[in-house]
């Protein structure tokens, strides 16, 4: 794919979210596409931001479900750039007005004290590098309509990343049993989803594991007081202006989503 096709499917995504209007699926159109392309539009997306001042605060990984990746037909995660501008704070509401069809998930972030930019960086050296780690909501979006995206569509589309929110509790990282952690959704006192960190590619450690070494590959490692959104750990549920939402992680804290 040329250079200029690139930039005409960069655009068209700018565009989208810049007023709020889904566009075509861009796998349909461009059948040709592949992952390392669908990066590579992602990155120009990415560099208008910041050249508009958004600051790149850390990343977003996708894709952690097995059934997921099944459904799409790939075998590996995908991730996308958390800016500084898509940050919300816990019990602020969230503006459904300036997205296209948000949902939210239920998450575990980390915190880096250390650089991860080890030549074979090992399991336990990005265990000695987490500073802390946080629930967190992660509100996502997808400028194809009706979510009707592949691989390609979500990483062009910054991973179908949004806005995040994380709870006001911090927590270090020893000795917790991260496979075992829950969240429970909940929306009008009904229980709408429930998961747990098994079912973020295994372990919200082992994606994140896996995102460190891929940006090493890259020579863009993850960045002291940088921030990691590990994945799901349910499955996503819409979010509907009015109504709000409690995502309780089990032992750990309670986020308060409001949708506007």
């Amino acid at each position: 794919m040329s250079s200029n096709q690139y930039t005409t499917v960069a655009e068209s995504i700018i565009q989208g979210r810049k007023t709020a209007t889904a566009i075509g699926s861009i796998s349909a159109e461009y059948p040709q596409l592949t992952i390392d392309d669908a990066y590579q539009i992602q990155s120009i997306v990415n560099q208008c931001r910041l050249a508009e001042g958004a600051r790149i605060i850390g990343y977003k990984i996708g894709l952690t479900s097995e059934a997921v990746q099944q459904q799409l037909g790939v075998d590996q995660p995908d991730y996308g750039v958390l800016f500084s501008d898509m940050e919300v704070l816990s019990g602020e509401p969230v503006n459904c007005g300036g997205l296209i069809a948000p949902k939210a998930e239920g998450e575990i972030g980390f915190c880096f004290k250390e650089n991860l930019d080890r030549e074979n960086l090992t399991f336990m050296e990005l265990l000695s590098a987490i500073d802390y780690f946080f629930p967190v909501i992660e509100i996502v979006d997808s400028v194809v309509a009706d979510w009707k995206i592949g691989i390609v569509d979500t990483i062009a589309d910054n991973a179908s990343s949004a806005l995040y929110m994380p709870g006001k509790r911090f927590f270090s990282p020893k000795g917790v049993d991260f496979e075992a952690l829950e969240v429970a959704i909940h929306s009008n006192n009904e229980c709408v989803a429930s998961g747990r960190g098994a079912a973020c590619l295994g372990s919200p450690l082992l994606s994140t594991f896996w995102l460190a070494k891929k940006l090493i590959e890259l020579n863009t490692p993850i960045q002291k007081g940088q921030i990691v959104l590990s994945g799901a750990l349910a499955p996503m549920v819409n979010l509907i202006p009015g109504k709000q939402y409690s995502f309780s992680f089990e032992g750990l804290d309670e986020i308060s989503l409001i949708a506007e």
